[in-house]
Parts: C-alpha cells; structure tokens; sequence
C-alpha cells in the first residue's frame, strides 16, 4: 500500500485548523461550503481571556468550544448545514487507531484533535511548545511503512508516522489534552444554512459578546484582558511573560490560525456570504466593519511579537492597554448592530 490521499480527497489550503479540516470533510462527501460559512454558522466567534493555575495566559477568539454549557461550534455548524457530527474521546491508543485505519478502509478521511507540539512537520526550534486543541484531517495511510497522510492548513499533504501520531493524539499537556478525539459525520441530509439560521448564528454570537455569563469572555473580556496584562510579572517571571506574548500574538495572527485578525476577518468574510443569503443588506455592511476591527487586532498581534522580542518585555506591558479598550468599544458597538439587525 502506497501512501496516498484517498480517492478523490480534495487538499486546499485554509485558514483555522477545525473549519479547515471540516471543509476537507465536506468537499470530500460533495458539500464544499466556506470555512468562513462554517465558523460563523456555528456560532464560532467570541473572544476570552483565560490565566489557568500553572498555565500561561490566553487570548483567544473562539467561541462555541464545546464547553458543558455549549453545543460545540462543529455540531452547531452541522446542524445548520445538515450535517450529523458527533464527536468520540478514549484513553485507549489502540482503540484509537484502529478505529482510525476502519474509518479510512471506507473510504472516509478523518478529523482528528491532536498535540501540535508531537507533529514533526512543525518546527518550533528551541521551544517547547504544546497545544493540544489542533485539528487535522488524516487523509491516507500505508499500513507497512505505519504512516498516516496529514491534511493541515498549509498546501502539503503530511507523511507522519504513526508512532508520532499516537504521541499527538495521546498528550497529555495542558490545557486541552486532545484525549485522542475523533469526528465522524452523516451527510445524509446535507442542505445550505437558510436565512433565519444565519439571523440565529448572529443572534447568538452577538449575545456572548454583549452578555457574557462571566466577565472572562466577549467585550468584557477584552476589558479584562487590559486590566490583568499590565499585572503579569506578578504571577510570571520574564520568560513566562515573554512566552505568554508570544502567545498572544500567535493567537491573533493568521500563523496561529484565526485566519487573521483573531477570527475577525473570517466573521468579516462570513457576514457577506449571510448578506447573501438573507437579501441584508446591512450584512455587508457590518462586515466591512469587522474587517476594520480585524486590522486593528492584527496591529495588536504585531505588538505582542515586538513585545515578546524585547530586551525587558514586562516593561512593555502597559502599552497594550489603550488599544485594548478602543477594540473593546470597537467591538461592542459592532456587536450592537449585528444583534439589531439579527433581531429585526
């Protein structure tokens, strides 16, 4: 057995690892809808700021994570496309992979959560970097050189072993141990979002940012985010606050897979599709706006790396707080609109 995609998997290149490879998903059983169609449709974009004991903080721009409370951005999505996707956790690695190698015998790629730190194919040099909320599409496998076929956000299809791969699945770093989760999908139904739907995925995202249920998410959350930034060195020494604005910025830019702007510009992107498909107008309005919102969180993003490279970064730290709270106000007043014009 060559190692080879699957027939007729179709490879692009996307811009956030869960609705990059949900798109892989799609277009292979013939539902090619947008990564952008995808994340906002499923309620996809929010934005927190989390500090976990023993972690280094976090910024982060998703929404719909899957938390108790919450459905999950990918079952949301599917339920709005036609799509029935349910997702599988095992502490068991032979488990795992041999309900892997059954899933790609019939002729199905799959969405696996994985360590990106456990992947060869990145290189984070010196770094010992983990991230354990990574998605991926495994695409192909040859069962005698015990290689998988990796489907990532960028333009190459990956070989990587399966012994790597069994490493990424089972980490066990925190914060988001991937507890080697697999997807599976029933396209029986498959069908395009309609417009109350798309009202309803505004609705919604627009909630969470007005209305949070606690102050760690949406537009006080950015708030928080400028109060608790300054005061890092209090709970970090200098590496720490040099690698938690490195973070940062990873989570903003586009390397780190928010499609740039933390997501921005994909909620950008996806409002013109919704003005399509609701006849509103306003939409693309509004999205003409978060793509403005989505430059001002980049110029944020370049600052975190300017920052994370200086000679003393904590005394920096303060200098993010004003535009923190103008994207603050940016945002609410965007959010505002959206949810009246969802509403009307």
């Amino acid at each position: 057995m060559a190692l080879e995609p699957l027939a007729g998997f179709p490879h692009f290149t996307t811009h956030h690892c869960v609705t990059g490879s949900m798109r892989h998903v799609y277009a292979h059983n013939k539902h090619d809808l947008s990564e952008d169609l995808l994340l906002g449709i499923g309620s996809g974009v929010s934005f927190s700021y989390w500090h976990f004991k023993g972690q280094l903080p976090f910024l982060g721009g998703r929404g719909n994570t899957g938390r108790p409370s919450e459905e999950g951005m990918e079952r949301t999505a599917g339920r709005r496309t036609g799509v029935a996707i349910e997702w599988y956790t095992t502490s068991s690695a032979r488990k795992a992979e041999r309900t892997l190698l059954e899933m790609l015998d019939a002729g199905q790629p799959v969405m696996i959560q994985c360590d990106m730190g456990f992947l060869p194919y990145f290189d984070f040099g010196d770094l010992d970097y983990h991230f354990g909320w990574h998605v991926v599409v495994v695409c192909g496998y040859d069962a005698t050189a015990r290689q998988v076929l990796i489907a990532d956000r960028d333009e190459a299809l990956h070989p990587v072993s399966m012994e790597d791969l069994a490493r990424a699945r089972g980490s066990t770093f925190q914060p988001f141990p991937p507890k080697h989760k697999w997807y599976t999908f029933d396209f029986r139904q498959k069908r395009r979002p309609t417009a109350e739907e798309v009202h309803q995925a505004i609705a919604e995202q627009a909630q969470m940012m007005l209305e949070p249920p606690i102050r760690n998410i949406g537009v006080q959350g950015i708030c928080k985010a400028a109060l608790m930034i300054p005061k890092w060195p209090q709970k970090l020494d200098a590496d720490e606050v040099r690698g938690a604005l490195f973070n940062a910025h990873l989570f903003i830019n586009p390397d780190g897979g928010t499609g740039g702007g933390i997501f921005r510009y994909m909620f950008s992107r996806f409002l013109h599709e919704g003005a399509e498909i609701t006849g509103e107008t306003r939409l693309g309005e509004c999205a003409d706006e978060f793509k403005q919102i989505g430059d001002r969180w980049e110029a944020l993003g370049a600052w975190f790396r300017e920052a994370s490279e200086a000679p003393e970064p904590t005394a920096h730290l303060g200098e993010c707080v004003a535009p923190l709270q103008d994207l603050a106000d940016l945002e609410e007043a965007a959010w505002r609109q959206l949810r009246e014009i969802a509403q009307s």
